[in-house]
C-alpha cells in the first residue's frame, strides 16, 4: 500500500504542479522568484482563510447538492504548498471529507439526488480528484467504484453530464482527468470483468472537436488561422458561436478554455508532446494567449480559463509559452499577477462579476484561484 501512496505522490506531483524551472536561471531571476513566491503564498493563505469561514453545518461549502463545488474546496486546501493541512488535516477538512463521502452512491458515482440536475460525471470526476489529494488509502474502495462509473458514462467516445446527456468536452476532460491520475489502482488485476475505458474512442472524440482539417470530418470545421488548432465545445457547438468564412463556409469558433481542455485530453489520453494534433492547439493557445479574457468568450468563463490554462501548461511542460509576434513570455509570472490583482484584498476571495457557468459563485472562482496559484507555485 505505501507503494501505491508514493506512486500517487509522484503521480500528482508531477501532472499537477508542473516540472522546476531550470537550474541555470540567473540568481536576479531566482532572487525575483523567491519573492513573488512569497506574494503567491500570502494570497493562497488569505483565500484558504475565507473559504474556513464559509463552510456550511454539514460539511460542505456553497449548495450541498453539487459536492463537486466542495471537492475544489478540498483540493485547494491540500494543495496548500506548506503541506499543512495534508500533514494534520484540521476538523473543517475533516468534516469536507465526511460530507464528500456522504455522497457516494450505490452505483459508485459521488453526486446528489436531492437535485434534478446532478450533473454526475461532473460531480463524481471533481470528487474523485479531492479523494487522491487526500492521499489516503482508505478511500481507494470508492475511487476504484468511481472510476468504474465514470467509465461507464462513455458515449460515441467521450462523456458527458450523465449517461444519456450530450457528449462534450469540458466532461470529458475532467472525466479523463480524474481516470488518469487514478490509474494505479488498475495495479489490482484480480476483477477480470472491470470495465476499461476505449481510449481510442476518446482520442476520436477529442479531434472531432477540434478545428483540425486532417483529423475532423465535420462540415464545421475551421481551416482559417484565427481557429485552426483549437476546440470547440462539443461535435456540433462551439459556446463561441460560429464564424463566416472568406469562402463562404460557416464555422465554429475555436476558444480558450476549451482549447486547454483539449490540450489536457490529448495529454491524458497519452498522445506524446510531437503528436500533429498536440502541436496545433499547443500553436493556437500561443497565438491566441491572453490574461484579459477567456479567447473567444470574452469574461464568460474567466477563472475556469485561468484553472484549465495552469493545468494544461504545467502538464505540457513549457515554462514559457511563444505568442503570435513571437515574443515569449513567463506565462506563470504573469498568471499570478493577474490573479493576484483580481483577489479581493478585504477578504481574500475573488469572484466574476459575469456569472456564466456559476462564476459569481465566490466559493467556485476563489477553490479556482487557489488551485491555480498552487499549481503556479509548485512549478516554480
Amino acid at each position: 500500500m505505501k507503494k501505491t501512496v508514493s506512486f500517487l505522490v509522484v503521480l500528482l506531483s508531477v501532472a499537477l504542479c508542473g516540472a522546476a524551472f531550470a537550474a541555470d536561471k540567473d540568481v536576479i531571476g531566482k532572487k525575483r522568484d523567491v519573492s513573488l513566491k512569497f506574494e503567491i503564498s500570502n494570497a493562497i493563505e488569505k483565500g484558504l482563510k475565507w473559504l474556513e469561514k464559509k463552510q456550511n453545518p454539514d460539511g460542505s461549502w456553497s449548495q450541498p447538492e453539487h459536492p463537486a463545488l466542495s471537492s475544489l474546496v478540498l483540493t485547494a486546501f491540500m494543495g496548500e504548498p506548506s503541506g499543512r493541512y495534508m500533514a494534520e488535516k484540521p476538523q473543517i477538512v475533516q468534516n469536507g471529507y465526511r460530507y464528500l463521502m456522504s455522497n457516494v452512491q450505490p452505483d459508485g458515482g459521488i453526486y446528489s439526488r436531492k437535485t434534478a440536475t446532478p450533473m454526475e460525471n461532473y460531480n463524481t470526476s471533481i470528487a474523485m480528484m479531492a479523494l487522491l489529494m487526500a492521499r489516503d488509502p482508505s478511500y481507494d474502495a470508492a475511487l476504484k467504484n468511481a472510476r468504474a462509473y465514470v467509465t461507464s458514462l462513455q458515449n460515441e467516445g467521450g462523456i458527458g453530464y450523465n449517461k444519456t446527456g450530450h457528449t462534450d468536452m469540458s466532461n470529458t476532460y475532467i472525466g479523463l482527468e480524474a481516470l488518469y491520475y487514478s490509474r494505479y489502482l488498475d495495479q489490482d488485476k484480480a476483477d477480470k470483468n472491470l470495465k476499461q475505458l476505449d481510449w481510442k474512442a476518446a482520442i476520436n472524440f477529442i479531434q472531432r472537436c477540434q478545428n483540425l482539417p486532417q483529423y475532423n470530418p465535420h462540415e464545421w470545421v475551421a481551416d482559417d488561422a484565427a481557429n485552426k488548432g483549437g476546440f470547440v465545445y462539443a461535435q456540433d457547438e462551439s459556446k463561441a458561436g460560429e464564424v463566416t468564412l472568406p469562402s463562404g463556409k460557416k464555422a465554429l469558433r475555436s476558444y480558450g478554455s476549451m482549447s486547454y481542455a483539449g490540450l489536457l485530453s490529448y495529454i491524458y489520453a497519452d498522445l506524446k508532446k510531437d503528436d500533429p494534433r498536440v502541436q496545433a492547439v499547443y500553436k493556437w493557445l500561443g497565438e491566441n494567449y491572453t490574461l484579459a479574457e477567456n479567447p473567444g468568450m470574452g469574461q464568460e468563463g474567466l477563472f475556469y480559463y485561468f484553472h484549465t490554462m495552469a493545468k494544461g501548461l504545467s502538464a505540457y511542460g513549457a515554462d514559457d509559452i511563444t505568442l503570435k509576434d513571437g515574443k515569449t513570455v513567463n506565462w506563470r509570472k504573469d498568471l499570478a499577477l493577474r490573479l493576484m490583482s483580481l483577489q479581493n484584498g478585504e477578504e481574500g476571495s475573488w469572484v466574476n462579476p459575469t456569472g456564466r457557468w456559476w462564476e459569481k459563485d465566490p466559493v467556485l472562482t476563489t477553490s479556482y484561484a487557489l488551485i491555480t496559484l498552487e499549481i503556479i507555485f509548485r512549478g516554480m
